[in-house]
């Protein structure tokens, strides 16, 4: 049963992931946090439902699906969002979205391996052939899911990563508009995919308190670090 002054952590999954991944941050949170992990379309149980491929239309979706979750427990309460990668320019719209939402205070926005939303990829993967497209995902990331090696499970996974990307590679900011709440933006020192300063200039959005952190790993250091990634968090947000 959830306890009404818990913040509730609102997690966005990266290109190509589901909500799953999130699943052990629970864990990880114990009753410090609640983890609500939101899914896309396209992938685990909403494997048949058409991916999206505009960002502002996947956060009308997340918005709608969040109330939902929102309402199981009555009043929306303390609400800080976590987005990594494509996650972050996700949860970057959907906290511009929070800030007028009703009964919901919104306390912080972490954001994680992207440059700020002004800051385009150099580099595309969109439209490559499928070989060609995974080869240039797997530089990108600095990581291989071992998934993609197996041939159904690629079928499955592929076009919702395709969709991600093209998502992610087109998109473009709603506003210009300073995000009134607490930023923190976390990078992997070694990420070669999200510089020093494409990180650092999420400052350029932040309207209120701005920290810039860098932890051990790449640009998937989350998939080792969660640990302590769910202990900065914490520590954060209470």
């Amino acid at each position: 049963m959830t306890t009404p002054d818990v913040t509730k952590l609102i997690c966005l999954p990266y290109a190509g992931a589901g909500a799953s991944f999130y699943r052990p941050w629970s864990a990880l949170a114990g009753d410090a946090l609640e983890i609500v992990a939101l899914q896309l379309p396209g992938r685990e149980r909403l494997i048949d439902e058409e991916p999206h491929r505009d960002a502002h239309q996947a956060v009308d979706g997340l918005l709608v699906q969040l109330r939902e979750r929102l309402g199981e427990s009555g009043d929306g309460g303390r609400v800080a969002l976590f987005g990594h990668s494509l996650g972050a320019v996700l949860a970057y719209e959907l906290a511009h979205r929070l800030v007028d939402e009703p009964g919901v205070e919104l306390v912080h926005l972490f954001v994680s391996g992207s440059p700020e939303p002004a800051r385009g990829r150099e580099q595309r993967a969109t439209d490559l052939s499928d070989e060609d497209f995974l080869a240039r995902v797997g530089e990108f990331a600095g990581y291989h899911h071992p998934a993609l090696d197996d041939p159904e499970m690629r079928e499955m996974i592929l076009p919702a990563l395709r969709a991600d990307v093209e998502m992610h590679e087109n998109y473009v900011p709603s506003t210009d508009l300073p995000l009134d709440a607490p930023l923190t933006v976390v990078r992997g020192e070694d990420d070669d995919l999200v510089g020093y300063d494409d990180a650092e200039s999420w400052s350029k959005v932040a309207g209120r308190d701005f920290e810039y952190i860098e932890v051990p790993g790449g640009h998937m250091y989350l998939t080792d670090a969660a640990p302590a990634l769910v202990r900065l968090i914490v520590s954060t947000v209470l």
